[in-house]
């Protein structure tokens, strides 16, 4: 009777040694998405709880059905809010005017997020479907801005979003951080 309770505790601990072993073998073979958002996680300075939501966030809707759109909403949304509080704070008695004016200049598409998503890299990442270029600003824009809906979920707090947005431009509009 001892030595099958031995045997089995000695079948048990191989089995566990291999499942450890193909675990640590499955770490080292990630994909290369896998290493691009981590590597975008470093440049970011942000650490996601939940990959899944960056790798949402870097699904075009071209490529899936489960892709960023809806996270490039907010994310527009988290951004619009963190530049009126940034301006907001700086100068209270700014004109709705110029207010608008700075909002409609760091949320184009063409000549800031576009920008601001190419820097880091974002076209090489996004995943969309062979016809789609994901290079083109839209896409990349898209991208960009899903990033802090993402982060704002991940966190649970939209002002992390916020701030990560901050670190990327240096703490001035229109003066993005070469990474």
């Amino acid at each position: 009777m001892r030595s099958s309770t031995v045997r089995c505790f000695i079948i048990f601990t191989l089995l566990l040694l291999l499942l450890q072993g193909h675990a640590t073998t499955h770490k080292l073979l990630s994909s290369p998405f896998s290493t691009a958002l981590e590597t975008l996680q470093k440049q970011l300075g942000y650490t996601f709880k939940s990959t899944d939501l960056l790798r949402r966030a870097m699904t075009h809707a071209s490529f899936s059905e489960e892709n960023n759109k809806a996270f490039a909403i907010l994310g527009a949304t988290v951004i619009e809010t963190s530049v009126s509080f940034h301006l907001l704070s700086k100068d209270v008695d700014i004109s709705p005017k110029e207010l608008n004016h700075r909002l409609s200049q760091i949320t184009n598409v063409d000549s800031s997020c576009a920008v601001d998503g190419t820097r880091l890299g974002l076209h090489k990442i996004v995943r969309v479907s062979p016809k789609t270029n994901s290079s083109a600003p839209a896409v990349v824009c898209g991208a960009f801005r899903a990033i802090f809906a993402a982060i704002s979920i991940d966190s649970g707090m939209p002002d992390n979003a916020g701030n990560v947005f901050w670190n990327l431009h240096g703490g001035e509009l229109g003066s993005a951080v070469a990474i």
